[in-house]
């Protein structure tokens, strides 16, 4: 490398520090869409063209502000006024560089500023990366807090989060926004995988859940790595079992005789077969109070979504309603609803006890190996079955599915089309066809 020589000066260095997009073609054609912003010195006959690390269309650049227009961003949705705060910022460095040198009283060359730039921008990322280290699980808290917060999270939500941080802790302890590029994502679900057993369906939950947490990160400055943006793994996935109970079934389920030893089965089968026939979810039947029924329907507000409900009664919600009419629960309750986590196991008890026992095949993946599992159905039984069971049934009655979203609270066919693929036959169109069972 040859020896660099500085020119004595007596005044100030004239230069001409401009931005402007880069011209590139493609197959002969102008690119006009993510074009480099470059920063171009001129300057004692020299002229540099220096890398923003920024790229905008070509019809949200302003040529004569030499800035994005206000309003915009680009494809890392990165904002005008980020971006051209960073300009300025490469502005105002390369001025400090040229004073320097005047100071001195010399005019550097080519070579010469292009290191002093270089010099002075990893000196300013490394001082700013030093000032502003941020404590990633602290962060996690912090979005934990204010989501929670803001959208009125169920203790179920939390604990999804809560999970999510165990699992990032456990991973790497001193993990920072900066590691997850696409190799560190990458990284990230093959940990999930190989040390937690974690299937693929399970998988892609966890990793949703990680994007909106830097999603909101990346709103609130702490995170400026977008490779989470362009990051979508491909996931084997099989179709995911329904389970339900058919007519048959909850005929069984209700005939079934419970020995005196297992009393404690009674009031979690009439918990079950109410939202069996009315469709609710097991948090709203938990909290469905003396008020919310009237004379031929129920009247709530859903805990989950916060939606307004009126679900029409039939004989079967309506008899089991009335076996706990004049029994005085906690909280004005007007049915005898445990945990859900008891419930869970007390209802497979009960549904083996019943017979429930049809083989059931399930499939799901892990990593690119399929794994088949068949299991008795009683197994796979849990609360939510009661709301599956609502639904299928009522659709193979014929009952309209925009009626059941009505009872329901489903906000759109997507969410009722594994259901609709289970109706086989259709026959009416009323809530009244339960009585027929």
């Amino acid at each position: 490398m040859g020896v660099i020589y500085l020119i004595p000066i007596m005044n100030t260095i004239k230069r001409n520090i401009i931005f402007t997009l880069e011209n590139r073609k493609k197959d002969n054609i102008l690119i006009v869409e993510n074009v480099p912003i470059r920063m171009r010195v001129i300057f004692a006959n020299n002229r540099i063209d220096f890398s923003t690390g920024y790229r905008i269309d070509v019809s949200k650049w302003e040529k004569d502000r030499e800035r994005v227009k206000n309003g915009c961003t680009n494809k890392l949705k990165q904002s005008s006024s980020d971006i051209n705060t960073g300009l300025s910022d490469y502005y105002s460095c390369m001025q400090n560089i040229f004073k320097n040198f005047e100071a001195q009283g010399f005019i550097p060359s080519a070579e010469q500023l292009k290191k002093e730039f270089k010099t002075a921008i990893q000196s300013e990322s490394a001082e700013e990366s030093t000032s502003k280290k941020i404590d990633f699980i602290a962060v996690i808290d912090e979005f934990t807090t204010e989501m929670g917060r803001q959208n009125n999270w169920t203790d179920a939500t939390f604990q999804k989060f809560t999970t999510m941080k165990k699992h990032l802790k456990s991973f790497n302890p001193n993990l920072d926004f900066d590691f997850f590029t696409e190799s560190g994502l990458n990284d990230y679900i093959i940990y999930l995988r190989d040390d937690k057993k974690m299937r693929n369906s399970t998988i892609e939950k966890q990793l949703s859940f990680f994007k909106w947490f830097l999603r909101w990160a990346d709103k609130k400055g702490y995170n400026k790595n977008k490779a989470y943006e362009f990051f979508r793994p491909k996931l084997k996935k099989a179709p995911k079992t329904v389970i339900f109970l058919t007519v048959e079934e909850l005929t069984k389920l209700t005939n079934c005789i419970i020995p005196d030893k297992k009393q404690y089965l009674e009031r979690v089968r009439d918990v079950f077969l109410f939202t069996c026939y009315s469709g609710l979810r097991y948090s709203d039947t938990y909290n469905l109070k003396k008020n919310n029924v009237k004379k031929d329907h129920l009247d709530f507000i859903t805990k989950k979504t916060g939606d307004r409900l009126i679900v029409e009664l039939n004989k079967h919600s309506e008899s089991i309603l009335e076996k706990y009419k004049h029994i005085n629960f906690e909280e004005n309750k007007v049915l005898p609803v445990i945990t859900n986590q008891n419930m869970n196991v007390y209802l497979k008890e009960l549904a083996e006890l019943a017979e429930i026992n049809e083989p059931v095949s399930e499939t799901h993946y892990k990593g690119n190996q399929r794994i088949d599992i068949v299991r008795p159905k009683y197994s796979l039984i849990g609360t939510h079955a009661g709301r599956r069971s609502f639904v299928c049934n009522a659709l193979a009655l014929g009952i309209p599915a925009q009626v059941v979203m009505k009872w329901t609270g489903h906000s759109d066919f997507k969410s009722m089309k594994p259901y609709i693929g289970i109706a086989d036959s259709i026959k009416a169109d009323a809530m009244s066809k339960f009585n027929t069972i």
